[in-house]
């Protein structure tokens, strides 16, 4: 081998070291695997009628470990068609973000995030999309991100924005909450418009 092939695979491997070190975080939250300690956290946001507003269909508390089976099914990891993971800051769980429903043949995935109601304001939700919007395109090989978000989520709506999503749709009278029916918003990103934004190559 020649020296200058030796010094390229090197550049290679560093290379790759580099990516896979930022792969799941940012400056100040790192993506990692959900733990049982995590699941109790999860459950108690998720049970707040205040939050549960933002996140469910239909406000029906449930029992705690129903819910946290259900965050255990949404971090599982097992098969390429979803991905799951608690979003940590100075080692304190912030939220929780997943990719879900991913499809073989569109490499489409569908994005859904919770940050815990005191953690929202600090710039947790914007850094958690774009984290997870990265490793969707670039390690799941997605071709296109998208979400839903109800109508009067304004918060959630200009957050997806920031991070490239644009709106696609509107499902007319999805939702029904405080005795009226309200809009679901449809929002999408694709590869090419987040590598273009980013700076980032594919």
């Amino acid at each position: 081998m020649s020296g200058s092939a030796g010094a390229e695979r090197m550049a290679n491997t560093e290379q790759a070291v580099d990516y896979g070190s930022r792969l799941l975080q940012s400056n100040r939250i790192r993506l990692v695997a959900a733990e049982d300690a995590h699941f109790a956290e999860l459950a108690r946001w998720w049970q707040l009628p205040e939050w549960a507003v933002l996140q469910q269909g239909v406000i029906q508390p449930r029992p705690a470990e129903t819910i946290a089976s259900q965050f255990r099914q949404w971090s599982d990891n097992s098969s390429q068609a979803a991905a799951g993971f608690a979003v940590v800051a100075d080692g304190v769980l912030v939220g929780h973000v997943t990719l879900w429903g991913i499809t073989t043949v569109e490499r489409i995935g569908t994005f859904a995030i919770i940050i815990g109601p005191e953690h929202v304001g600090k710039g947790y939700g914007t850094e958690a999309t774009l984290l997870m919007v990265d490793y969707g395109f670039r390690e799941l090989g997605l071709n296109k991100i998208e979400l839903q978000v109800w109508s009067f989520n304004d918060r959630a709506q200009r957050t997806y924005e920031r991070c490239g999503f644009v709106v696609e749709g509107v499902r007319r009278a999805a939702v029904f909450h405080d005795g009226r029916f309200h809009d679901q918003t449809l929002m999408g990103i694709l590869a090419d418009e987040y590598f273009a934004g980013s700076g980032h190559t594919a």
